[in-house]
C-alpha cells in the first residue's frame, strides 16, 4: 500500500466492492489479527461516518504487513460492512485473478484520480504515505514516523475537501527483526529490472533466520496497537494552505502519539 500517484481513475468502479463478501472473509481475518496480533484499536469512533475522510497511517511489518486487516476489522466492527471503506493499494496487487478479490475488499489502485473518486463519493479511503519505505524500515527505526518525503496525500485531501484522520500503529515492526531495505543490494542485483521496487529487505527471523527479500520468514506474533487521532480539519490552514505546513503538522501529532505508544510499550514483542 502506497501513497496515491497521478494518473488512471476513469475505469474505478466502486460498486464492486462487495459487503456481502466482506461479511464472509471477516471471521477469517479475525483470526490472525485477534488470536496471532492481540490487536487493540483505539478510538475508531473519531474517523468521520459521512461526508469522506482520508485515514493516513504509518506502515509496519515488511511484505507481510498487516495494518490493513487491523483497520479493517475495526473499522467494519464498529460501522458495519455497508459502510464505505477502500484502500489505496499497489499496482502488484491486481496483478491476475487476485485483482477481482481485492476489488471486492475494497481495493482500488494507488492513483490520486482513484483518490479523488473515492472521497468524492464520500467513502473513507486509507492511505499509507510511506509505502514500502516505511514498512521495510530497520527495527532501529520502528518507532519512527518517515513518508519518505512524500506529500501528495495532503494535496488529495484539499482537492477532496475531506479532513485527515492520523492513524498510527506499534508493534508490527516486531514481527522480526527489520536489518536494512537493501537499496544498494537492489541495485546490485537489479531487482527493479524485474520488480518495481527500490528495495531488497534483509531481515532475520522465523523460520529461515537471516534472508534477502525471500523467502519471506513468519512474522512473530507481536501485540499490535492502533491510536485513532482526532481528524485534521484542512479548512483551518486558511484559503491557501501550504501543503509542507500540514505535513508537518500531521507527522508531528503521529510521531507524538508513537512516541506515547511507545512509552506505554512494555517489553517488545509480548507488548
Amino acid at each position: 500500500m502506497s501513497e496515491a500517484s497521478g494518473g488512471g481513475g476513469e475505469g474505478l468502479d466502486l460498486s464492486q466492492r462487495d459487503p456481502a463478501y466482506l461479511d464472509r472473509v471477516l471471521p477469517l481475518l479475525r483470526l490472525p489479527v485477534k488470536a496471532w496480533f492481540r490487536s487493540e484499536v483505539r478510538d475508531m469512533e473519531r474517523v468521520p461516518s459521512e461526508g469522506g475522510a482520508l485515514i493516513v497511517s504509518n506502515h509496519s511489518g515488511g511484505a507481510l504487513a498487516f495494518d490493513v486487516p487491523i483497520l479493517a476489522v475495526a473499522f467494519f466492527e464498529h460501522f458495519g460492512t455497508d459502510a464505505p471503506l477502500f484502500c489505496l493499494a499497489h499496482d502488484n496487487m491486481f496483478m491476475g485473478p487476485m485483482g477481482a478479490v481485492m476489488r471486492r475488499a475494497g481495493m482500488v489502485p494507488a492513483t490520486r484520480a482513484n483518490a479523488a473518486a473515492v472521497l468524492g463519493s464520500g467513502a473513507v479511503t486509507i492511505v499509507f504515505p510511506g509505502g514500502d519505505h516505511d514498512t521495510l524500515r530497520p527495527s532501529s527505526k520502528r518507532n519512527t514516523i518517515d513518508f519518505a518525503g512524500r506529500t501528495g496525500y495532503v494535496r488529495t485531501a484539499l482537492e477532496a475537501g475531506v479532513p485527515i484522520v492520523p492513524v498510527v500503529s506499534i508493534g508490527g515492526q516486531e514481527t522480526q527483526l527489520f536489518l536494512s531495505r537493501g537499496e544498494r543490494l537492489n541495485k546490485l542485483l537489479g531487482v527493479k529490472r524485474v520488480m518495481r521496487t527500490d528495495y531488497f529487505p534483509v531481515s532475520f527471523g522465523f523460520p529461515w533466520g537471516l534472508t534477502g527479500a525471500f523467502p519471506m520468514n513468519l512474522p512473530l506474533p507481536s501485540k499490535i496497537v492502533t491510536q485513532v487521532l482526532e481528524p485534521v480539519d484542512l479548512t483551518a490552514f486558511g484559503p491557501d494552505p501550504d501543503v509542507a505546513a500540514i505535513d508537518e503538522h500531521v507527522r508531528g501529532v503521529m510521531q507524538d502519539a508513537l512516541d506515547e505508544l511507545a512509552r506505554q510499550r512494555r517489553f517488545p514483542v509480548l507488548g
